[in-house]
C-alpha cells in the first residue's frame, strides 16, 4: 500500500502538469514575436489615448504581424499600466481637455513616459503644465528622441507599404502650377506667398477656399496633372514637412514648390535636386519666371525625377507603425532623461 505522502505528490503532479505544459509552451510557441524564446524581451507600450480619437485594431501580434518588427508589444488597455515600459501620450487630447495624465498612479521606476505631437509649435499650445513629467518626445523634429516624420526616402527594391507607384514623370500634364488647401487664413505667409505669386503664373487651386474640394481618391491624380505642385506648410517651424511634400508632391508625380523651414531642413531629408524653395528666390516674380522657363525646358524638368531611379518614398499614415518603430531604438534611447521645460523644447 502506497503511503500518504506519495499519493498527495502523485495528485499534485497530476493537477499541475497541464499547468506546466502550458507554461512551456508559451515560453516555446505562445509569445511575442516570432520565437517564443524572446517573449520575456518583450517592450510593452501602451498607448493612453489614440491620437484624434478613432482606434486602430490591436489583436494580436500587431508589430511582427504587419510590420516585422519582433520583441514589441503595443496595447491600449489601461488595465497594463503597471507593466508597460513605456506609457504615450498625444498632447492634442491633453491641450483640449479631453484626457489626463495618470498622475494619481503609482508610475513603476523604469517606466518611461512619452510626449507625442506631429503638430507644429503653433498649434501646440497649454505646455507648461507637462514640465517634468516626460521622459521622450516622439516628433517629426529630428532631434527628438524618437523621430517620426510624416515620410522618408527608402531604397527602390524596399517595400514602403503604400500603394502608389514613383516609376514615371506623369504623361498627363496640363497645369503649369496647382495647390490643395483645407484652412485658408488670409494672414498666414503661404497665402501672401501664393497672392503674390499667381500675380506671375496661373494657380489652380482646389479645396474649401476655391470650393472644389477633393475626395480622396481624387487627390493624387489630380495633383498629377500639374508640372508644379504648392508645397506650401501652414506653418514655419524647425523640420516641419508634412505629407504636403511627401505625398502631394512626390507620390503623385509633380515638381514641389516649398515653403517652410529653411532650405537647409529640406536638404537634410529630401531627395537633391527633387524641390524648389520659394526663399532661393528675391522675388515672387523670379519665381513664377523660373518655373514657366523650366515647364518649356523638357530635359532640366525630368531632371527634377533623376531621384526616383534609386529611391522612392515611404509615407506614415498609421499610428501602429510609428508606434511599433519606437521598440528598435528603445535600447539606445537616453535611461535617463526628464523634460523640465518642455514648452522651451518645442519652440526652439
Amino acid at each position: 500500500m502506497k503511503s500518504p505522502s506519495f499519493c498527495l505528490r502523485l495528485f499534485l503532479l497530476i493537477c499541475l502538469a497541464p499547468l506546466l505544459f502550458f507554461l512551456v509552451g508559451q515560453g516555446s510557441g505562445g509569445g511575442w514575436g516570432p520565437n517564443s524564446d524572446r517573449s520575456h524581451n518583450n517592450i510593452t507600450i501602451l498607448l493612453w489615448h489614440w491620437p484624434f480619437g478613432p482606434s486602430y485594431n490591436l489583436e494580436g501580434d500587431v508589430c511582427w504581424n504587419r510590420y516585422r518588427i519582433p520583441d514589441c508589444r503595443l496595447v491600449d488597455q489601461r488595465s497594463l499600466y503597471p507593466s508597460a515600459d513605456l506609457v504615450v501620450f498625444h498632447h492634442r487630447e491633453l491641450m483640449n481637455g479631453q484626457e489626463r495624465l495618470p498622475l494619481h498612479l503609482h508610475r513603476p521606476r523604469h517606466q518611461k513616459w512619452v510626449w507625442l505631437s506631429l503638430e507644429s509649435p503653433d498649434n501646440s499650445r497649454y505646455l507648461k503644465p507637462f514640465n517634468n513629467v516626460f521622459n521622450w518626445t516622439m516628433s517629426y523634429r529630428r532631434d527628438a528622441d524618437i523621430t517620426m516624420p510624416y515620410g522618408k526616402l527608402l531604397p527602390k527594391d524596399c517595400d514602403t507599404g503604400n500603394d502608389s507607384s514613383t516609376e514615371d514623370i506623369p504623361k498627363n500634364k496640363s497645369i503649369l502650377a496647382c495647390w490643395v488647401v483645407s484652412h485658408y487664413e488670409p494672414q498666414h505667409r503661404r497665402s501672401l506667398v501664393y497672392k503674390s505669386l499667381k500675380r506671375s503664373i496661373p494657380v489652380e487651386v482646389y479645396g474649401r477656399l476655391r470650393g472644389s474640394v477633393l475626395a480622396s481618391i481624387d487627390l493624387l491624380p489630380t495633383i498629377s496633372s500639374c508640372y508644379f505642385y504648392l508645397s506650401f506648410e501652414n506653418s514655419i517651424s524647425k523640420d516641419y514637412i508634412t505629407e504636403k511634400l511627401w505625398r502631394n508632391a512626390y507620390q503623385a508625380g509633380a515638381v514641389p514648390v516649398v515653403l517652410g523651414p529653411p532650405p537647409d531642413d529640406y536638404i537634410a531629408v529630401a531627395p537633391p535636386n527633387s524641390f524648389i524653395h520659394v526663399e532661393d528666390f528675391p522675388s515672387t516674380k523670379e519665381l513664377g519666371n523660373y518655373l514657366r522657363q523650366l515647364q518649356l525646358d523638357k530635359e532640366r524638368y525630368a531632371g527634377y525625377f533623376a531621384w526616383r531611379h534609386s529611391y522612392q518614398v515611404k509615407v506614415y499614415t498609421d499610428w501602429r507603425e510609428r508606434l511599433c518603430s519606437i521598440c528598435p531604438q528603445y535600447h539606445s534611447l537616453p535611461a535617463q532623461k526628464v523634460y523640465h521645460d518642455l514648452e522651451a523644447w518645442v519652440r526652439k
